[in-house]
């Protein structure tokens, strides 16, 4: 039930490595990603597709917030793997015990302030028009919950770093259980429409914290704290801050760009045309499934390896992950071509007693998904090396490098894209902005990780 021991990182052979590693993290992101897929299906049917809009304006501010926990814990877990790689034990107990303190900290200071600019920054997401009222009531419970959250983020960071990959796994499905348990009992069963859909998402949380809480304290983690490594160390934090910032930098460019493009699209569309880009949205966490658990389950083998110096290891990791993931992406690729409607068809009701209104939004959010969807994918099957290539630099413990290159993709090319292409191809030149940079992403990135390993891995190895 354990995985592997840390120590196992650097002696067993990497293919398998990387599955042990890469298939739980892979369930439990398909669970998590369920959840969110399921949670909005649920919402769509038994509340209406505005609903679904409002939710995805509240998304990027409970994940930016909640990002700051994962951020913590991708920033400490690099230190904890190369410094487990190193048999330096004391320095990954500190840093583990830094984590829980800043994560606190900064969470909780981050809800107060979304609280009380709660009325700015609802509009500001594209939380206008019928969709305020339901964002705001979804916004103010899901916040309460947020600091749980960060602190499961980060501390799944942490298991996997000790190659505990099946505890992570179980830890991102219960949430994800109990939350689509509650959404029947609040929304269909209670009647709270959108009040059930928000206490039914931090219930989650709170399942999912307690279940971490319960990993640490239990003889499964070689992490054993005590009050002294709760003290923070400004060396570490600084660390921690430089590698975590990637993570936040990520998230904040997403949170940018969600605010973005439900304003562009509500200026071209409405309301459905952001339902549209919310469902969309849903495909984009749950369809990538398999690439993103790729990507967890290398993360601790590089990491671990690169700080023991097994750089024949290091090399032979990133190939190998680049080539799973390349290969799961061009399966869901294919899927997402040949069935768009169908899919899009599972999010919207067919109930007959639908007001004229609801009934209209439905039909435009049928005839404009599923060409969207293609575009929105079409690029997928190249997009393992961008992924694996930015992980990499992080894994290793190269910050800047590592923050270029996750900003890339949404930050230098996607971002301008979308600002310039709607003006002379409208709705087209949103969607077509997904696959011009993930192309361009992609070249970059695999310019500089065949330029590091040359320099770095070719020469020590």
């Amino acid at each position: 039930m354990s995985g592997v021991s840390s120590e196992e990182l650097g002696t067993q052979p990497i293919g398998k490595l990387l599955i042990q590693q890469a298939v739980p993290a892979s369930i439990g992101i398909l669970v998590m990603s369920l959840n969110i897929l399921v949670d909005t299906i649920f919402v769509g049917n038994w509340i209406g597709p505005i609903a679904i809009a409002a939710i995805n304006v509240v998304l990027p501010v409970s994940f930016f917030i909640a990002a700051l926990g994962m951020a913590i814990g991708i920033g400490g877990s690099s230190i904890i793997s190369r410094a487990l790689g190193a048999s330096q034990k004391e320095k990954a107990l500190k840093t583990f015990g830094n984590q829980i303190t800043l994560t606190l900290l900064v969470t909780c200071a981050m809800v107060v302030l979304g609280l009380y600019f709660v009325d700015t920054l609802i509009p500001a997401f594209g939380g206008k028009g019928g969709i305020f009222e339901p964002a705001k009531i979804y916004y103010t419970v899901v916040l309460y919950g947020i600091p749980f959250l960060a602190l499961c983020m980060m501390g799944n960071t942490v298991i996997r770093a000790e190659g505990k990959p099946r505890f992570a796994m179980i830890a991102m499905i219960i949430p994800s259980v109990g939350n689509l348990l509650m959404d029947y009992v609040f929304i269909y069963v209670f009647d709270w429409g959108m009040l059930g859909a928000a206490w039914a998402t931090t219930g989650g949380y709170l399942l999912c914290f307690g279940y971490i809480f319960w990993f640490f304290l239990s003889p499964n983690s070689e992490l054993k704290i005590h009050w002294h490594h709760f003290g923070l160390n400004r060396y570490l934090l600084k660390e921690i801050g430089g590698l975590g910032f990637v993570t936040l930098a990520r998230q904040a460019v997403t949170s940018i760009t969600f605010l973005l493009m439900n304003n562009i699209l509500f200026e071209l569309g409405g309301e459905a045309m952001v339902a549209v880009y919310a469902i969309i949205g849903r495909m984009l966490m749950f369809a990538l499934f398999p690439v993103f658990g790729v990507t967890q389950g290398f993360l601790p083998i590089a990491g671990y390896n690169y700080g023991a110096h097994k750089y024949e290891r290091v090399k032979k990791s990133i190939y190998i992950a680049i080539k799973y993931a390349a290969l799961v992406a061009s399966l869901v690729f294919i899927l997402l071509m040949i069935f768009p409607a169908e899919i899009t068809g599972l999010f919207l009701s067919d109930r007959p007693d639908l007001s004229p209104e609801a009934l209209a939004t439905n039909a435009f959010v049928l005839e404009h998904t599923p060409s969207a969807m293609r575009w929105v994918f079409a690029a997928t099957p190249i997009i393992a090396l961008q992924l694996i290539g930015a992980a990499y630099f992080q894994a290793i413990g190269k910050a800047i490098p590592a923050l270029l290159l996750t900003l890339t993709r949404q930050g230098f090319f996607f971002i301008p894209l979308i600002l310039i292409l709607p003006n002379f191809f409208g709705e087209l030149g949103v969607w077509v902005s997904f696959a011009i940079a993930d192309v361009l992403s992609t070249l970059v990135t695999g310019y500089y990780l065949k330029k590091e390993i040359d320099r770095t891995l070719v020469v020590n190895s």
